[in-house]
């Protein structure tokens, strides 16, 4: 049922990161809305989520933001096609998880969609790719102003938006940032981060989001209240803490690399060997080895029109879109060897790493 995802793979994976920028691989802002008179999906009954999964359906359908969009009904879904969807964020974990009676739907380019029957009745999601916070969130309310003139959203005039879960009441805004961060990483600084923005009300989590691990050394940044700040005063407080640890991470960099170059640039060399050698690599593996490669990018020692084949890559190797490329059903081992000669195939197309141009960096 996914087939015009997939089929748009590399057409619009790669449209949609060509504005791909050191650090910042993209941007997300998340919306909770509700109806008005309609129980929260955990205590709907099954008519009633099918009834408020095909009314909200609907009206999305015939929104501008939506032509030719795609409507997936969660419970149609095989259980690798749903796996595909979170592998592009297209879709939450809870969602993919979810019982009969939720969907989603998706706008033509994958840059919005909106899931149906989650925690909450709606969660609209707009992702653009480089650091947008201001234009992603332009997008989606204009978009949730387009919603709110047909569908009837529970609001109160203390609390905001009302949402199933006390921590998104108000706004309902969720922000976040996808960042690159191997020199906070690789100079075991990250946990420092990670306290600091806590005590900020910032939220840090891996590529999948709660519960997911960092692999790739990608990290999801994110707000965590939203209740008692207006939208602009979220946004304004987030840009600040992202710029703050784009700076940390860009000194983090050039100070291992000033004093561990020939550590770091053999990682790298040895990474783009096994990526364009190896014949059997896990999913975590790949990931972090793609990760030496978008800094190599950074580096100037690949060309910065190979970052966004690099970027695609940290989506085509996941697990589910391997199995689902093979066409049948298959076990880890024959994904890792599939993931190897994908990896083989692609860079042997790259050119060779240019070791001088770091030189001249330093």
């Amino acid at each position: 049922m996914i087939e015009s995802i997939i089929n748009s793979d590399k057409a619009e994976l790669t449209q949609n990161t060509k504005k791909g920028a050191p650090v910042v691989l993209s941007t997300r802002v998340r919306l909770a809305r509700n109806l008005v008179d309609a129980p929260f999906p955990e205590r709907a009954n099954m008519a009633q989520r099918s009834d408020l999964m095909a009314r909200c359906a609907n009206q999305i359908a015939d929104l501008s933001q939506m032509k030719n969009g795609a409507f997936f009904d969660v419970a149609e879904l095989s259980d690798l096609e749903r796996q595909v969807l979170l592998e592009r964020h297209l879709i939450s974990r809870e969602l993919c998880d979810s019982q009969s009676g939720s969907g989603v739907f998706i706008n033509k380019d994958q840059t919005c969609s909106v899931m149906i029957n989650e925690e909450d009745h709606l969660r609209i999601q707009f992702l653009k790719t480089g650091f947008s916070l201001r234009s992603v969130w332009k997008q989606i309310d204009r978009f949730d102003s387009s919603l709110e003139n047909e569908l009837d959203l529970a609001f109160s005039s203390e609390f905001g938006y009302l949402t199933a879960c006390p921590t998104n009441l108000g706004t309902g805004l969720r922000a976040s940032v996808m960042l690159h961060l191997p020199g906070l990483v690789i100079s075991n600084n990250m946990d420092k981060v990670i306290r600091a923005v806590n005590q900020l009300g910032i939220t840090v989590r891996g590529l999948f989001g709660e519960g997911s691990d960092a692999t790739g050394h990608v990290f999801q940044i994110s707000n965590q209240q939203t209740l008692g700040e207006s939208e602009e005063e979220i946004l304004s407080r987030l840009a600040s803490v992202f710029k703050t640890i784009i700076d940390h991470e860009i000194n983090a960099r050039f100070k291992y690399l000033e004093e561990n170059c020939a550590c770091l640039l053999d990682q790298i060399g040895r990474a783009f060997g096994v990526l364009k050698n190896a014949y059997v690599l896990n999913s975590n593996e790949a990931m972090n080895l793609l990760s030496l490669m978008r800094l190599a990018v950074d580096l100037e020692m690949l060309p910065e029109v190979n970052r966004s084949d690099i970027d695609r890559l940290f989506i085509e190797c996941q697990p589910g879109h391997i199995q689902y490329v093979a066409g049948e059903g298959i076990e880890a081992d024959a994904r890792d060897l599939c993931r190897a000669k994908t990896l083989r195939e692609e860079f042997v197309q790259l050119p060779a790493l240019d070791f001088d141009k770091v030189n001249k960096l330093g």
